[in-house]
């Protein structure tokens, strides 16, 4: 295979490229704006360019040439400034492109060729996109800016310190732990934010759909209050329960692939084939015509919370080692029942735990993953049908064939 090389030429093709880019944004923004502008397109284009000369001084032996290259750069910057606060116009945007264009410039000689790439354009897109930004900080909800700087701190923050190695018989590794919580989490941010950007522009359905993402238990409970308090919306609700619930095999196939792909040969086409069977028991309901009044369906009120992952991550590892517990006094059979146990509640850590523990597949590991599907269909069934009067009857035979069409696959290898 040809390997590329990012000559000499080409780097610095790259400096004046991506500081023309610069440049003509900004020269562009002031000609809408019709306002006072620091530099244009020719000055951004140089700017670049002296970066791209000073580094190459600094490449043959000249240790001064890049600092002082910046400091000038910085002088005239702070000149520009000054002038420009006298006559009442403030703020340092164009003022900190031009210092970035310079490391642009410097960086297309000096770094890896993406580093100068990925700060040009994002630096030009972020400059572009003004108006846009601040209307997203407008329309910014508080709960959720807080809920991704708590995403954040469990992903960038807790995980590094957390000792990659295993503790007790029971091998428990915090950081392993903590990857399969962040990989839980993600999955319902993501389905948070979908849901809720989404959900009301199509009905009941979508957000069943997206919203089983995060939790389908708490869609289904979520959807019979609806029904529960709007009776003329049962069948949407009860449509966007079993969606829900289809979801939830799909949910835990992706993370079985992710944590311990060895599973998917026997597990894989079982969950694909029963997500199937809900999605027709789901698309067979008869729904109202006004199902896109703007009524929606949530898993969580908040998209994400530091408790949850806490009590997620406590949970996985209470169940690891009930699980070898269980294992090691009744073998395969107290297994059995502490699939049908767990499937009362979240499921989750249950599966995840077992999958991750394990280093040999056979067919008694999935038969038991399936049937702590099939308790947890079979309670969803029930707490929707308890809330859902009007549609209580067609609840529990469609969840009862669901829960039923279980059985053939616990049985095949």
């Amino acid at each position: 295979m040809y390997n590329f090389e990012w000559t000499t030429q080409l780097r610095f093709i790259v400096a004046l490229v991506l500081g023309f880019l610069v440049g003509l944004e900004r020269e562009t923004a002031g000609a809408e704006q019709k306002t006072h502008v620091f530099a244009g397109l020719r000055t951004y284009t140089l700017t670049s360019l002296y970066g791209f000369g000073c580094a190459w001084l600094f490449r043959m032996n000249v240790d001064l040439a890049l600092p002082a290259g910046l400091l000038s750069v910085a002088a005239l910057v702070m000149v520009e400034y000054l002038a420009k606060s006298k006559e009442g116009h403030t703020g340092w945007t164009s003022e900190v492109a031009a210092l970035l264009t310079f490391g642009v410039g410097a960086l297309a000689l000096l770094a890896d060729i993406w580093v100068p790439m990925a700060l040009g354009i994002i630096g030009t897109v972020l400059l572009s996109e003004k108006a846009e930004f601040g209307r997203y900080v407008e329309r910014l909800d508080k709960a959720e800016f807080l809920a991704v700087l708590k995403f954040m701190l469990v992903t960038l923050i807790v995980l590094p310190v957390l000792p990659n190695q295993e503790f007790t018989q029971f091998k428990l590794n915090p950081s392993h732990i903590w990857q399969i919580v962040i990989l839980v989490s993600s999955i319902g941010f993501v389905g948070y934010f979908l849901s809720k950007r989404l959900g009301s522009k199509v009905g009941l359905w979508l957000s069943g759909l997206l919203g089983g993402i995060v939790s389908s238990t708490a869609v289904s409970v979520a959807a019979g209050r609806i029904a529960q308090h709007s009776p003329e919306q049962s069948e949407n609700a009860l449509q966007a329960s079993l969606l829900a619930s289809s979801v939830m095999y799909l949910r835990i196939l992706a993370f079985v692939s992710v944590i311990n792909p060895a599973f998917l040969r026997l597990l894989g086409w079982k969950l694909i084939a029963l997500a199937a069977i809900g999605l027709i028991l789901s698309v067979r309901i008869k729904t109202q015509s006004h199902s896109s009044d703007g009524t929606v369906v949530g898993a969580s009120q908040n998209p994400f919370e530091i408790r949850p992952a806490l009590v997620f991550a406590a949970l996985f590892a209470v169940l690891s080692v009930i699980t070898v517990l269980v294992q090691q006094t009744w073998g395969n059979t107290g297994l059995v029942l502490l699939s049908t146990i767990v499937g009362v509640t979240d499921i989750d850590p249950f599966i995840l735990s077992l999958v991750h523990n394990t280093t040999q597949v056979y067919a008694t590991l999935v038969s038991a993953i399936i049937i702590a599907m099939m308790s947890n269909t079979v309670l969803k069934g029930v707490y929707f049908g308890a809330l859902a009067k009007r549609t209580r009857k067609e609840t529990f035979w469609r969840y009862g064939v669901w829960a039923v069409l279980h059985l053939p696959f616990i049985l095949l290898p």
